[in-house]
């Protein structure tokens, strides 16, 4: 590290290397390994300025995975501009084959439905849960039906007002 940079950056701050910029706004810098002025080294880092800086509006995706990579040292290089697009229309025509799939998936499983060789799911209601201790008995009735002797909790509910 050159002296001259040394002293730029205890006048100014960090030298930080703007590297390229998203489709989002996002900017992306590459921090070089510096040494401090007591002699101790601090590695390089590689940071992302956000185009929106409020973090209670950042989403989920706002980074593409390329740079994403590249930010986590997955990555040796930046991607590129020609990479990004590439990857982006290689997405897009994954979404539109797999709504192909789907949508021909759909038409056979009608066409099975339609000629019998698949019976169509029974739509059965389920009332309660298994854990329940009433699961897949009658209703409960409102009137008493046990005694002392044979009474089970939850066999009797007070009338509704």
């Amino acid at each position: 590290m050159s002296r001259f940079a040394s002293l730029l950056r205890r006048t100014f701050g960090v030298v930080r290397e703007h590297v390229g910029t998203d489709h989002f706004g996002n900017k992306y810098y590459y921090v070089p390994e510096q040494k401090t002025w007591t002699g101790r080294v601090v590695r390089a880092r590689r940071l992302v300025e956000a185009s929106n800086t409020s973090e209670f509006e950042y989403m989920e995706g706002h980074i593409p995975s390329e740079w994403d990579a590249w930010i986590r040292g997955r990555r040796k290089d930046p991607p590129t501009i020609e990479e990004l697009l590439k990857n982006e229309r290689y997405r897009e025509q994954i979404k539109i084959k797999a709504k192909e799939a789907e949508e021909k998936d759909m038409a056979l499983q009608a066409k099975e439905y339609e000629e019998g060789l698949v019976a169509r799911p029974s739509q059965t209601q389920i009332t309660g849960h298994a854990a329940a201790t009433q699961y897949g008995q009658p209703e409960i009735s409102e009137d008493p039906v046990s005694t002392a002797n044979t009474f089970q909790p939850g066999s009797w509910a007070p009338p509704k007002k």
